[in-house]
């Protein structure tokens, strides 16, 4: 996880690069190591040493700039899709933001608010990749945001970067390297630090990266720590990056956990709950949450209900530029192919709509 931000930033999202260097994108199930405990210290010096490369000095304004950024795109993504707004965001980082960081800060307290604000765009940026199915782009990207943010000196910021990473990862069924990124995201006080809200999106994604390696009595004793978390949260005093996070939130990820458990019955209530409860602006993961639960529903052999509420899912994707939507769709016409006799007409329209909808994005 040694590089250089600046230069990592400048190459970000760069399609001239060379076959061998792309080839690194591929998303690695082993990944890289997740760095010692002395790693964390040394790049903090390294950082608070570094020589600037131009002359102009960063200002508050610069700093609020990469933060209103911030709150930006990630209201974009939330309501439209990883893909949409992506290219903008890596542009700007490309331009601005690595501009930024090579300028001269006058005091150490606006250099690391710089390179939090910054980690927390490329977190960003990688959040919206991992959503666009680009999966080895997005890897590197949380590595790169790892890195600033030590470089920030911001433990709860590199917790929250390394449970998106954990998050890929137990997507992508990689149970061993989910689990060693969800206890990263908890260690090292990254976890004691953090605020409430914050505290319970670590503890829930920790919990399905249990799950996923099959310790069922942690992962529901994380369940219940995350909900417990979360109750104590309050809208004062926490980062503007866990604004998504809430009753809605933590009930999906309850019920992915549930769902990995065995637990169906009890991951179909929690998905239910997560509908009922999921707003407006959160239109991209409340599509990934209707089409989780016709899933869990025709599993249990509940036909009709699960072609209702995948109904609701395609209804809801107009405008929505999103992999994970998109896969939706495809695990959504694989469950169904095996009762579509049994579903009748109303399966049959509902495969032909999934169908024309997949055309649709190509």
């Amino acid at each position: 996880m040694d590089v250089d931000t600046v230069a990592a930033l400048v190459d970000l999202g760069d399609d001239t690069m060379d076959m061998t260097r792309r080839q690194v994108l591929a998303y690695s199930a082993a990944g890289a190591a997740l760095p010692p405990d002395h790693w964390w210290e040394e790049t903090l010096d390294r950082a608070q040493s570094r020589s600037a490369v131009s002359r102009q000095s960063v200002t508050p304004a610069h700093v609020q700039a990469v933060q209103a950024a911030m709150g930006h795109h990630s209201r974009q993504d939330q309501l439209l899709g990883g893909r949409a707004g992506s290219s903008a965001l890596t542009a700007y980082l490309r331009a601005d933001v690595a501009d930024y960081l090579a300028r001269r800060f006058p005091s150490e307290s606006l250099r690391r608010d710089m390179f939090g604000a910054a980690a927390e765009l490329v977190y960003l940026s990688a959040w919206m990749a991992f959503d666009s199915s680009d999966h080895g782009a997005a890897q590197t990207r949380f590595n790169l945001a790892v890195s600033m943010a030590a470089e920030a000196g911001d433990g709860p910021l590199a917790g929250h970067i390394l449970r998106a990473a954990a998050h890929q990862a137990v997507d992508l069924h990689h149970p061993k390297r989910a689990l060693e990124l969800a206890d990263g995201s908890l260690a090292q006080r990254r976890y004691a630090q953090a605020s409430p809200r914050e505290r319970a999106l670590l503890g829930v994604v920790h919990a399905r990266a249990l799950a996923l390696s099959r310790r069922d009595t942690e992962a529901r004793a994380a369940l219940h720590r995350a909900a417990e978390d979360l109750s104590n949260a309050r809208p004062t005093d926490e980062p503007a990056r866990v604004f998504f996070f809430g009753e809605a939130s933590l009930a999906h990820e309850t019920a992915c956990t549930l769902r990995d458990l065995g637990d169906l019955r009890a991951a179909e209530k929690e998905f239910e709950h997560s509908v009922r409860t999921r707003a407006l602006p959160f239109a991209r993961t409340h599509v990934v949450t209707l089409g989780y639960l016709g899933a869990v529903q025709v599993r249990q052999g509940q036909v009709e209900a699960a072609c209702a509420t995948w109904s609701r899912a395609l209804d809801s994707m107009d405008g929505i530029a999103s992999g994970r939507v998109q896969d939706t769709v495809v695990q959504m016409r694989r469950a169904l192919r095996p009762v579509l006799a049994r579903g009748g007409r109303v399966a049959a329209t509902l495969d032909q709509r999934a169908d024309e909808m997949l055309r649709s994005v190509g």
